[in-house]
């Protein structure tokens, strides 16, 4: 695995693993198509490991870093799950109340990278609250496949429903302003854009490659909208003109991103398809975007 390169690796590689991690494809079929690569010294089972995420490596943010408050929260969730659990995450050393962020999961449930993003937004200066979508199948099983496998099992509207008494419950909790953003990656980010939908109070809306809303939902935004695309994710991509038009349409404030030669899922630094240029500067403009619009 050591010796695998991102550059030596081809393009189908990374369209191949989307669709898996996607759910378009299961594991058997993803194995056979990916042999197909398996050329000039590379076995599929390197190649699994060099694609696969490294959690344990990665992190940026320890869990026990001391400049980091964190504890793991509940919370009601009437319409959606019942109880929801998530990690709260805030700077020790905050003395006043702060400005909030949710922040979303992909796929896969609350992981060891969502939970370092949180606590990368409490760094910034932020009260972040990262729910696990997964609580009522009994929260995030340790790895993104069975995660994905628990995640499917559920409603992706009540789900939104879970992320949206998030933003309740933070909007009220006392180490908070009230003011609140939300950053989401991946189906993260299709929450994200919906929570500017749903949400009229919203004070700012990150999603990071995520679905659209549907044309007729875009007159009820009132979030200004920070949106990232990766120039390779023709999936995700495709619907962005129509999404464009419809925020030039309503008069929505938004700026848009696109990331040249980034695949989809470019902010996640445990996998290959990490771009460190264009996850740091994206993120640079999000913290920059909740500084500007949250406080």
């Amino acid at each position: 695995m050591a010796d695998i390169k991102k550059e030596d690796i081809k393009q189908e590689v990374f369209d191949l693993y989307d669709d898996y991690a996607h759910n378009r494809i299961d594991r058997r079929e993803f194995v056979q198509k990916l042999s197909l690569y398996a050329v000039g010294g590379l076995t599929v089972s390197s190649l699994m490991s060099f694609l696969m995420p490294d959690y344990k490596n990665r992190t940026q943010v320890k869990a026990d870093d001391p400049r980091i408050q964190a504890e793991y929260i509940t919370y009601a969730s009437p319409k959606g799950a019942g109880t929801m659990k998530g990690l709260l995450c805030m700077p020790s050393d905050a003395k006043e109340k702060l400005a909030g962020v949710i922040v979303v999961h992909e796929n896969r449930g609350l992981n060891p990278y969502i939970e370092d993003v949180a606590r990368r937004t409490a760094l910034a200066g932020f009260v972040a609250l990262a729910p696990d979508a997964l609580t009522p199948l009994g929260g995030y099983p340790g790895n993104d496949d069975e995660g994905r496998a628990l995640q499917a099992k559920r409603n992706r509207e009540e789900i939104l429903e879970d992320f949206i008494a998030g933003y309740d419950y933070l909007k009220k909790h006392p180490k908070c302003t009230g003011r609140i953003g939300v950053v989401g990656f991946c189906f993260g980010g299709w929450v994200a854009n919906m929570m500017a939908v749903r949400v009229p109070d919203l004070g700012a809306a990150v999603p990071f490659y995520g679905g659209q809303p549907k044309d007729e939902d875009v007159p009820k935004i009132k979030a200004p909208l920070l949106i990232h695309y990766a120039e390779l994710d023709t999936r995700v991509n495709e619907g962005w003109p129509a999404y464009e038009s419809a925020l030039k349409a309503h008069n929505k404030e938004y700026t848009m991103y696109m990331y040249p030669k980034a695949n989809h899922g470019f902010h996640n630094d445990t996998t290959p398809r990490y771009d460190k240029e264009s996850a740091e500067l994206a993120w640079k403009r999000t913290i920059d975007f909740f500084n500007q619009k949250l406080k």
